[in-house]
């Protein structure tokens, strides 16, 4: 299935039945008053976020949402019925924006979640709620509340714990492979990985967290260079950052090379959006089994260490360092869970 996260959808309630104008008319029954009934209300459009989708797929072939209107008042005191609600099923982790003026809607960020985006029409009274004492036989009645019609884009942004950064090929759909279950593509040539991946990494008793694999970044990201910024607002919402760096073939041996790796991408994060500048991450450095990263390790330390910033190293394919790495991811978590709440994304 592909992976889409943005979908334009049309949404439309329904009217409000009209109300009825109707007399009483009964055999000995002289002058019977006013009984026109109240029209139905019109049928609201709700989003509801369904953990069993992943992706907007469904809404690039499906665009226009049309609820039912009310029916109108009858007499006998009959009112109309309701137009029945439709309900529009969408991921956890959907933004709602309204496509025309831009205004934030809601964002289901939550399994269960609901958001009215087009109200129904008010159903319309009939002449029964006119009488009066100076007016016993109203002829008048209300027409229903009109339909309400939106234009909206839906923005899917994965709703993970740990979002996991760096440049093409630097370990990071490797790290989530060993870690989950989860089973991204993984080759030796960049942006192997086209859509983020998300998976469940155990750690301790009945303790778990969600990990994503974001598509490589490059310099120029935040302008859309390479996979761009569709994919930088994926990480918006997780708690924490495990940020990759690594040696490549080509690059020269020398442990600043790493350095200028990792404020390259720290930059285009910060440009894309000041929030994920100041979302807690730890610094890592992967490929350990390469004897060439080994060797810049020492070094790469000491100038991580200036920035005041601890530098994890590990090898997802020999498994070294991987528990130390977990374990200072899973205390950071808790920590935050503490202090935000089960789920933080702020």
């Amino acid at each position: 299935m592909n992976f889409v996260d943005e979908a334009i959808i049309e949404v439309r309630s329904g009217k409000g039945g009209d109300g009825c104008v109707s007399f009483r008319r009964e055999k000995y029954v002289p002058r019977g008053g006013p009984n026109g009934g109240d029209g139905g209300r019109g049928g609201s459009v709700i989003l509801r976020a369904d953990p069993e989708l992943t992706t907007l797929i469904d809404h690039r072939y499906k665009r226009h949402y049309r609820a039912k209107n009310g029916q109108p008042g009858r007499g006998s005191d009959c009112n109309g019925a309701a137009g029945e609600d439709l309900v529009v099923r969408v991921p956890p982790g959907t933004r709602v924006v309204d496509d025309q003026s831009g205004e934030p809607l809601g964002d289901l960020d939550e399994a269960g979640a609901e958001l009215v985006v087009a109200r129904g029409g008010r159903g319309g009274r009939g002449n029964m709620h006119f009488a009066t004492p100076t007016c016993q036989a109203p002829r008048k009645a209300e027409t229903g509340g009109p339909a309400e019609e939106r234009r909206l884009r839906l923005e899917l942004r994965l709703l993970a714990d740990v979002g996991v950064v760096g440049f093409p090929n630097a370990g990071k759909s490797t790290l989530v492979s060993r870690v989950s279950r989860a089973r991204p593509k993984i080759a030796d040539y960049p942006f192997t990985t086209l859509v983020p991946t998300l998976g469940v990494v155990s750690v301790g008793e009945g303790d778990s967290f969600v990990i994503a694999d974001v598509p490589g970044l490059i310099e120029g990201a935040h302008q859309g260079a390479g996979l761009g910024d569709r994919f930088l607002k994926h990480v918006e919402r997780c708690a924490l950052l495990v940020h990759l760096v690594t040696w490549h073939p080509g690059d020269p041996l020398e442990p600043e090379c790493l350095l200028r790796r990792f404020d390259a991408i720290e930059r285009e994060m910060a440009l894309f959006s000041p929030e994920l500048s100041r979302k807690p991450r730890l610094v890592a450095i992967s490929k350990l089994d390469l004897a060439e990263v080994r060797d810049l390790l020492p070094g790469a330390r000491k100038l991580f260490t200036r920035r005041k910033k601890r530098l994890f190293a590990f090898s997802a394919a020999t498994g070294e360092g991987l528990d130390r790495l977990l374990a200072e991811v899973a205390r950071r978590l808790q920590r935050l869970r503490k202090h935000h709440g089960r789920r933080p994304r702020t």
